[in-house]
């Protein structure tokens, strides 16, 4: 039984139009999904706020810090020594709640109405975003209440990013889902963006506020998610996508044309009417074990660990490196870090475009991770030498990095999540969507873990660990970069075999 129809959604029946419907539900979950990432985004641009240099600040009268206090604007507990520390106390509590959140929010996703579910997340995490900034006008200094409400954020936060996929993949099929989740999942660059220049306006004055805004914003979006999100086709009698058509599956359909891409999409449609007329029985979630068998899965996660953990190093630290390396105040270190999300765009387009045309998931990451290495350690050496070439190399960082991490988290779960071997069972995206995504939310706690214990030592160790942990992303999918070669090899030996005859 199908969930039922969101109250705002009456009046669009009557433009029922399949392509309306998908570019309606594609713009609301890109929104929905803009929000959860602008939410997170503040905290790395008030660091710079948190803990600072005030030798160049004037000391109000009725002050009672020391006079040769240099951090006495800093605000406490982030104004001691060990201030790296905690801050990436701070960043680990909400990237471990996250992390094993992640694998238990895919199975209520495939349980519960997404619409729901994904409300739910949206007023909470809201609210656990706006509590933080509370902290500023409550004046709370104590480390317990930061980390805590981090935790909180984290699991809750963990209520989107299944959700949101899997929404998207009941909607489009795999024909060029690489392009359109390519473009989709600019919604985390989008958000990134959005969330530092909100919290660069008030970073400066009154930090709390870098919070509660973002946070008022994202409980708004959870009421019109409530209000209009659509969960299935069926939903508003639109025809179900065509979720398989890859390389393996065209072969078979060369060899029994009786089982091509049309006798699918009729198969389809021919389940989806018989279910409009009468009661049928909905396919069964898949269980955790089932989802790891599913071919790809854990070379794809395994990949996706390190990969993020790259990726939201760059997230949560990047402003304070430029901050401290190039000397830019905090608001304009916030605004410079958003060019690594605006490579993020372009990498993630490019990355799908790349794979649709090719029909090489596995190749087109291994490929874009490789050139990352050398363009993050010319960044680290070169990079601060110029705004130009700052500028510049930030793009390219960021287009690199987050292109493969971008099409495993979208295009990649969904081909997964309606593969083959499922038997058109759909009920297995958030499933998968939350392993690939929970396993990289391990590496998204540990680079931040580390970036903050390494930095002491210096930048140029923290630059390492990332080139390390690129280059660890790759290995993993060797087996699946040779399988491509193996079928596209094959495949071109069968054109020059039909050009013969």
């Amino acid at each position: 039984m199908r969930s039922s129809l969101a109250p705002g959604v009456w009046f669009l029946r009557t433009f029922s139009r399949d392509s309306w419907f998908r570019g309606f539900v594609l713009l609301l979950t890109f929104l929905i999904y803009t929000c959860y990432h602008m939410s997170r985004k503040p905290i790395s641009v008030v660091k710079s706020r948190l803990h600072q240099n005030c030798t160049e600040l004037i000391k109000p009268i009725n002050d009672s810090h020391s006079l040769n206090d240099t951090t006495w604007c800093s605000w406490a507990p982030f104004d001691k020594d060990n201030y790296k520390e905690l801050l990436g106390a701070v960043d680990n509590a909400f990237l471990v709640a996250y992390a094993i959140g992640m694998f238990i929010s895919g199975m209520f996703g495939e349980r519960l109405p997404l619409r729901y579910y994904l409300s739910a997340g949206m007023l909470l995490s809201g609210l656990f975003t706006s509590l933080f900034g509370l902290g500023y006008f409550w004046n709370i200094h104590m480390l317990w209440y930061f980390v805590l409400i981090q935790i909180c954020n984290g699991l809750v936060q963990t209520t989107g990013w299944p959700s949101v996929v899997a929404c998207v993949g009941n909607w489009f099929g795999k024909g060029k889902r690489g392009l359109i989740m390519g473009v989709w999942n600019s919604h985390t660059s989008v958000g990134n963006i959005l969330g530092s220049l909100i919290a660069g306006i008030w970073v400066n004055d009154q930090w709390g506020l870098s919070f509660i805004v973002p946070g008022v914003i994202t409980a708004a979006v959870g009421v019109i998610t409530f209000l209009f999100l659509i969960e299935y086709p069926e939903d508003v009698d639109c025809s179900p996508p065509q979720h398989h058509g890859g390389p393996d599956e065209d072969q078979d359909n060369l060899e029994d044309p009786g089982n091509g891409l049309y006798s699918n999409r009729e198969s389809g449609l021919n389940t989806a009417t018989r279910c409009s007329k009468e009661p049928c029985e909905e396919p069964s979630a898949i269980s955790f074990l089932g989802a790891l068998r599913i071919p790809g899965v854990i070379e794809f996660s395994l990949c996706l660990l390190f990969a993020k953990l790259v990726s939201y190093t760059f997230l949560y630290w990047l402003p304070l490196y430029i901050f401290n390396v190039a000397h830019f105040s905090a608001k304009e270190a916030g605004d410079l870090s958003t060019l690594f999300d605006v490579g993020g765009i372009i990498g993630g387009i490019v990355a799908g475009l790349i794979s649709d045309h090719t029909n090489g998931r596995a190749t087109t990451c291994c490929i874009m991770l490789i050139l990352a290495a050398p363009m993050m350690f010319l960044y680290n050496y070169i990079g601060q030498n110029g705004i130009t070439s700052s500028i510049v190399m930030l793009i390219i960082c960021g287009a690199l990095v987050n292109g493969p991490y971008a099409l495993i988290t979208t295009a990649v779960s969904a081909d997964l999540g309606t593969h083959k071997s499922l038997q058109g069972n759909a009920k297995a995206l958030s499933t998968v969507t939350a392993i690939i995504d929970g396993t990289g939310s391990i590496g998204a706690a540990l680079g931040p873990l580390l970036a903050g214990l390494i930095s002491p030592t210096g930048w140029n160790n923290v630059f390492y660990m990332l080139i390390s942990a690129d280059i660890l992303a790759c290995l993993f999918l060797c087996r699946l970069v040779y399988k491509e070669v193996l079928a596209w090899k094959a495949s071109l030996t069968r054109n020059r075999g039909y050009k013969e005859i």
